[in-house]
C-alpha cells in the first residue's frame, strides 16, 4: 500500500488506545527487518531517519529506500526524518519522498520553536506530509539535561502550531541502555488535560516493556521512539556472527544473520504497544526486498 503519513497511524491509534513503535533506522537490514516485522503483527510501523543515520546516508537515498519498501508493503509504513533541526532538513525530507518530518526545535525560545515549526507545518501540509514537533527538551543519558515540558507551553504550542504529534518530555531520555526512566504521571497529565494532538516520548528503549504498555492503553502517549535496544541487538548479533563464523568476510553475508534477530526485537517492541484483540501474528507477513 502507498505509504503512511504520521496522521494516518497515530489518530487511530488515540481512537483506539494503543501506540505505534517509531523504530530508529541506520541501514538497510533494519528497514527490511521493522518492515517484515509490522508485516508479520499486521500492524503499522515508523520508520526513522534520525540525525546520524542522515549524516551517515544521503537523505535523498534515504528516502528512496524508505518509500520503496513502504509502497509495497501490505500494512501502513510512514517515512519519517526524526530530529530535523532546520527547517531546510524538514523541507529536504519532504522534497525527497519522506510522509513525516519531525521539526526539533525545543531548545529554541519557546516563540521561534513555534513560528519555525508553523512554517513547517504549512510547507508540509501544502505536500500531504504530516509534522511533529516538541516542547520541553529529552536529554541524554550521560550527558544532556532534560527540562520537562510545562503545559502551558505545551498548550501554546500545540494550538499555535497544529501539528500532528506532540513529543513531550516527562521523565524519558534517550540512549538509556537499562530501561530506568521514570515517568512523571503527574506533569503527563496536566499536559493531557491542555492538549488535543497525538503525544510522543522520545529515548522509549529507556522505559520498561511494562511501562510503554501500560502509557500506550492509558494515555494519549501514540508513539514511542525506540533505538537504543534496536541498536544493542544488532550490536550483539553481529559480534555473535563474528565469533562464531570467523571465515565469513562478504558483507552482504554477515548482516544477513542480523536481519532475524532485528525483526524478533522489533515485533516484540510493535505488539507491546498493540491492544490485547490484535490479532498476534500474520501468516502472510513477510515483507520484500530482501
Amino acid at each position: 500500500m502507498p505509504a503512511a503519513t504520521l496522521s494516518d497511524v497515530l489518530q487511530p491509534a488515540l481512537r483506539d488506545g494503543y501506540a505505534v513503535a517509531g523504530l530508529v533506522v541506520l541501514g538497510w537490514e533494519d528497514v527490511v527487518a521493522f518492515v517484515r516485522a509490522a508485516e508479520a503483527l499486521d500492524a503499522p510501523v515508523i520508520l526513522q531517519a534520525g540525525p546520524g543515520c542522515r549524516k551517515h546516508t544521503p537523505i535523498a537515498v534515504l528516502g528512496t529506500m524508505f518509500r520503496t519498501l513502504a509502497d509495497q508493503a501490505s500494512v501502513p509504513v510512514v517515512c519519517h526524518v526524526d530530529h530535523g533541526f532546520t527547517l531546510d532538513e524538514c523541507v529536504a525530507g519532504i522534497e525527497y519522498g519522506f510522509t513525516s518530518v519531525m521539526y526539533d526545535g525545543s531548545k529554541r525560545p519557546l516563540a521561534e520553536n513555534i513560528e519555525t515549526t508553523a512554517r513547517i507545518v504549512e510547507i508540509a501540509r501544502a505536500a500531504g506530509v504530516s509534522v511533529e514537533g516538541e516542547v520541553g527538551v529529552v536529554g541524554y543519558s550521560g550527558g544532556g539535561q532534560s527540562y520537562g515540558t510545562e503545559a502551558d507551553e505545551a498548550a501554546r504550542f500545540d494550538a499555535e502550531t497544529g501539528v500532528d504529534a506532540l513529543a513531550i518530555s516527562v521523565g524519558n531520555v534517550h540512549l538509556v541502555e537499562d530501561s530506568s526512566s521514570v515517568i512523571d504521571w503527574d506533569r503527563l497529565r496536566a499536559i493531557e488535560a491542555v492538549t488535543r494532538s497525538p503525544l510522543v516520548l522520545h529515548g522509549g528503549s529507556g522505559l520498561t516493556a511494562g511501562t510503554r504498555a501500560e502509557l500506550a492503553r492509558t494515555s494519549r502517549v501514540c508513539k514511542f521512539n525506540i533505538g537504543t535496544e534496536l541498536r544493542m541487538t544488532f550490536g550483539a548479533a553481529l559480534r555473535e556472527t563474528l565469533a562464531d563464523h570467523p571465515e565469513l568476510f562478504d558483507r552482504i553475508a554477515i548482516l544477513d544473520r542480523t536481519m532475524a534477530p532485528m525483526e524478533a526485537t522489533a515485533r516484540q517492541v510493535i505488539a507491546n504497544l498493540l491492544p490485547a484483540h490484535w490479532p498476534v501474528e500474520n501468516p502472510a507477513g513477510g515483507a520484500p526486498g530482501g
